[in-house]
């Protein structure tokens, strides 16, 4: 219960002069004693379960008493047996420690006997020149621990008068000469081809340490064999015998043979094919077909002064065949080194990989097929991406491959230019752009067999840049020499004058036809390419996706070519057609009104004005064009001529009027025409180009009634035309 809480200080009775003071100071007091008799009254209330608890635990005690001397008792029981247990405990330990060291003393005593019998044998063994028991004595003798050989028990023992040395000494000195020993008989083995003993020895090395030094003999015995072929029959020898992944120090040792004589063969085939002086004689070149203008030669390299180009040809097919073998080569190395456990487990005992070696002594064959792998940052990548026949192929490829191949590409195209004919075929075209790809389907063919990102990477920027530069650009060029003011001329008779522009329209179409035909070239290469298994078969697994990218960047090149193509289309149709469009509206439409009433449009129902006559100067617009262009080209040159041509129609419609029989029959002429137009190609997209003359003719021949506001909000129809100019034609129509 909480305690009341304390009085206010009240004044004193003296002070108390009014009534009103004093009844306020009795009240106070009366409260006081009303709040003192409460807490009185709460405090006897609880008294009661506090005694009843004080009780209950008075009651507790004898108990507790009882309690107190039992657990006295047990104490005293207890710390006396754990004082025995202690004093039973420590000589049990003390026993066992006893036991443990005479344990190790017996198995020090026999090691060390061990040791000394190892070693009295081993040197028994090699005085009898029996180098296998030899090296089991030597194994013997090196599983003692190396603790035990040096520690002072053995020391005192082990030596003999035969044998004085501290048995370290005397093992090391025995390994050393049996490590000489089984390297001149190694030695001398592989010399004389005598394989049973070569085989004999390579096993000897490991059982007695000298993994290192016996890797190294290995390596310098088979340094002068096929390399795929010794890492195909001869690894799983070496990794049983030496270990999983001990092959690659032999690969590391037959890779610096590799260095050696492939930078030795590169420098003879350099002198041979007389590489500098053909690196020399392209520097400058000077191609007649690609120059922009005539240009004076003075240093530059012509191409009766450059190499002979069947000559590059034939070395750089054999710089990228170098470069393929390497490729290769990697891809075989990369496969069969990598994860040991995975791809070459270790062989079990009693197989018959020991007479591997004897088997590739004396044995030449290429190396196999390989499959496909994956490249990871491994000591086997690390260590043939470092070794040096990767910088020396690398070198070959930037110093020779790249500059000869374009040097070579270039002049193919020179030539092709510059013995460009007309061939027979429908649509007409020039042999060029057969010529070209047929070169450049060889190009590409051989940079992939070079197996190298890095080289397709780089040709493929450099392939772009010549075929727009000396393809499309030399074509463009061509073009806009046909009509280029210097060509033009209007000398000589009407019929000279068109037999010129005749032939001029044909040559210039005839270079639209081989760029076109260029641009399906390229299209239908590179898809060709993707689609065989040469970058599959040439490049490890991950380089397959960078190099298909590369090659797909040469798609770009249509993009190019079309381009090309728009701007030569729109030089032909503003020099030929052009003019010719201006008029046409105008004179099919001459006389003609859409005024009509019975008779008059009964006859022109019979007469049929105006679909005849823009037949005819259709006709004549187009006549040639669609036999000598090809389907693409033509259909680029037609759509611009209907694009052309809406537009003033249309112009031409607004400014004309019509009764209701006018507008049946514009809508007559109008679908009769482009009815007509979308037979003549077999693109269908003609009509589109007319949806909004159709819509003008649609409005033309609503009901006088109709309110045409509301049909163009209400028809549903996706209109060309804007509310406004639906407007204008409803007005042409004439009640």
């Amino acid at each position: 219960m909480a305690n009341p809480s304390p009085p206010a200080t009240r004044p004193s009775a003296r002070t108390l002069t009014t009534l009103p003071a004093i009844l306020t100071s009795l009240s106070e007091i009366e409260a006081l004693e009303s709040s003192l008799s409460a807490s009185l009254s709460n405090l006897l209330t609880s008294q009661q379960p506090i005694i009843h608890s004080l009780t209950r635990l008075q009651s507790l005690v004898p108990h507790v008493d009882e309690l107190t001397v039992d657990a006295n008792l047990l104490a005293d029981k207890v710390g006396a047996t754990a004082q025995t247990a202690t004093r039973v405990g420590g000589r049990v330990r003390a026993l066992d420690e006893e036991m443990r060291r005479v344990k190790e003393a017996s198995e020090r005593v026999a090691a060390v006997t061990e040791l000394k019998l190892s070693l009295a044998d081993l040197y028994s063994s090699i005085e009898a020149q029996d180098w296998e028991t030899a090296t089991r004595h030597c194994a013997r003798a090196m599983a003692v621990p190396p603790e035990i050989i040096k520690g002072p028990f053995a020391e005192s023992v082990v030596p003999t008068p035969d044998l004085p040395l501290p048995p370290s000494e005397t093992l090391q000195e025995a390994r050393e000469k049996l490590l000489r020993i089984f390297r001149v008989e190694f030695d001398k083995a592989s010399q004389a081809r005598d394989s049973a003993n070569t085989s004999r020895f390579f096993k000897l090395f490991p059982a007695i340490g000298w993994e290192k030094e016996g890797l190294e003999a290995y390596s310098g015995f088979v340094v002068d064999l096929s390399i795929a072929l010794i890492v195909d029959q001869h690894q799983p020898v070496v990794e049983k015998y030496y270990g999983s992944g001990k092959m690659l120090s032999v690969v590391a040792r037959l890779l610096q043979e590799c260095d050696r004589v492939v930078g030795g063969l590169i420098e003879s085939w350099e002198e041979e094919r007389q590489m500098q002086r053909k690196i020399q004689d392209i520097q400058n070149p000077y191609f007649s077909a690609l120059a922009p203008q005539p240009q004076r030669k003075g240093t530059q390299i012509t191409e009766e002064d450059g190499p002979d180009s069947r000559e590059v040809d034939k070395v750089l097919t054999e710089v990228a065949g170098l470069a393929g073998r390497w490729a290769l080569f990697r891809r075989f190395l990369t496969e069969r080194l990598k994860d040991d456990h995975e791809s070459n487990p270790r062989s079990p005992e009693g197989s018959d990989d020991d007479d591997e070696v004897d088997k590739t002594t004396e044995a030449k064959t290429e190396p196999a097929d390989t499959t496909k792998l994956e490249t990871k940052t491994s000591p086997e990548v690390e260590l043939i991406e470092s070794c040096g026949c990767r910088s020396m192929v690398a070198q070959l490829i930037s110093t020779y491959y790249i500059p000869l191949e374009t040097w070579y590409l270039r002049s193919v195209i020179d030539k092709a230019h510059r013995v460009s004919t007309p061939d027979s075929s429908e649509p007409p075209q020039t042999t060029t752009p057969d010529d070209v790809f047929y070169i450049l389907k060889l190009v590409i063919s051989r940079l992939l067999t070079t197996g190298s990102v890095e080289c397709v990477e780089r040709m493929t920027g450099v392939i772009g840049g010549i075929l727009e530069r000396d393809l499309a650009g030399v074509i463009r060029r061509k073009m806009e020499d046909i009509y280029s003011p210097s060509a033009q001329t209007a000398r000589g008779t009407a019929a000279q004058r068109e037999k010129t522009e005749r032939e001029n329209r044909n040559a210039f179409i005839i270079q639209l036809n081989d760029l076109d035909v260029s641009s399906a070239h390229m299209e239908t290469l590179i898809k060709n390419v993707l689609a065989s298994p040469q970058i599959q078969q040439n490049f490890l697994d991950a380089d397959v996706a960078p190099t298909q990218e590369h090659v797909s960047s040469m798609l770009k090149l249509t993009t190019k070519f079309q381009s090309v193509l728009k701007w030569g289309v729109e030089q032909l149709f503003n020099q030929l057609a052009r003019p010719k469009l201006r008029s046409l509206i105008v004179e099919v439409y001459k006389d003609v009104s859409y005024m009509l009433d019975d008779d008059s449009y009964a006859s022109a129902e019979y007469q049929d004005v105006v679909r005849k006559r823009f037949v005819k100067a259709w006709d004549a617009l187009v006549d040639g064009f669609k036999e000598t262009f090809t389907e693409r080209n033509y259909r680029a040159f037609f759509s611009l001529a209907v694009e052309v041509l809406v537009r003033p129609w249309e112009k031409h419609i607004l400014s004309m009027r019509f009764t209701e029989l006018g507008a049946i029959r514009f809508d007559k002429d109008l679908r009769s025409i482009t009815g007509y137009l979308s037979t003549q190609t077999a693109f269908g997209d003609t009509r589109e180009k007319f949806v909004r003359l159709q819509q003008i003719s649609t409005i033309l021949n609503l009901d006088l009634e109709e309110d045409p506001d509301e049909f163009y909000s209400s028809s549903g129809i996706s209109w060309k035309l804007s509310q406004n100019e639906a407007r204008v034609v409803a007005s042409l129509r004439v009640s």
